[in-house]
């Protein structure tokens, strides 16, 4: 089965110590691409230099985390503009809201994942959402930018069913992560995700975060890798009823057609 997990933090300085090996396992996993995720300029353009470097195995995307919205001013609006016209990033983001710890004033969260759609728009290539605690705001803006910007994924989805629906009827993809492993947080999505049309799935590890609790043995060092991007294809095939080499099947379909792979 091959797999591609459409965001993974491997600019984290977590992997600096053993990244090609962390690739290389990745591929024995059967990951045959990697979406690279950008939080600020600095992991932006980290993660654009290793899309460079491998093309084919890894993408990015460029933008700024709602933890640190405030920072984004009229330089970080250009760099990442600018890193979105490149051809290996793929998506604009990772952006959105966060209202579960406010690191960044509402006001702020708002006016950057408000320049985000606008620079998603421009370059006419989808967004890379994050979404905690906010979803109203959140759909409200999105919503109103819907019509001009070319698809995206809700990322790392945990939210409820009427969440969920809200951002179907958008047409939107749906991330789903180690989260859904987890007994005792990820109850609620494990009895949804049933609910995401196949056509709309796609995979995720958001690594080095949410390691998905189902590992035996767990690693002891707790850091999550792509290379544990089965055992959510594991849990999401359970939940869903469905053949785990299908449910493969399509979500690195999805994640082709929704972030221009092939190309």
């Amino acid at each position: 089965m091959e797999l591609i997990d459409i965001g993974a933090n491997l600019t984290h300085k977590s992997f600096e110590h053993d990244f090609q090996q962390v690739v290389d396992d990745a591929r024995s996993a059967g990951l045959k691409h990697i979406i690279l995720t950008g939080t600020d300029a600095a992991s932006s353009e980290a993660a654009a230099g290793l899309a460079v470097a491998a093309t084919g195995f890894f993408s990015s995307t460029a933008g700024f985390h709602p933890h640190v919205a405030s920072s984004f001013d009229v330089d970080a609006r250009a760099v990442i503009a600018t890193l979105c016209e490149r051809d290996g990033t793929v998506a604009v983001g990772e952006t959105g809201l966060d209202y579960n710890r406010n690191y960044s004033p509402r006001e702020d969260q708002l006016a950057c994942f408000a320049q985000h759609l606008e620079i998603a728009a421009a370059v006419g290539k989808p967004v890379f959402l994050h979404q905690r605690d906010a979803h109203d705001d959140f759909l409200a803006l999105l919503r109103e930018h819907r019509e001009y910007i070319a698809g995206g994924v809700v990322h790392c989805f945990t939210d409820t069913r009427r969440a969920l629906d809200d951002y179907l009827d958008l047409d939107m993809h749906i991330g789903i992560t180690g989260w859904v492993c987890d007994e005792r947080r990820g109850v609620e999505l494990q009895g949804i995700v049933r609910h995401i049309p196949s056509q709309r799935l796609l995979l995720e590890t958001d690594a080095p975060y949410l390691l998905p609790r189902t590992l035996r043995p767990k690693p002891s060092d707790r850091r999550n890798e792509p290379k544990y991007l089965p055992a959510v294809l594991a849990e999401v095939a359970r939940c869903t009823g469905r053949d785990a080499a299908e449910v493969a099947r399509q979500t690195t379909a999805n994640a082709t057609r929704l972030f221009g792979l092939e190309a």
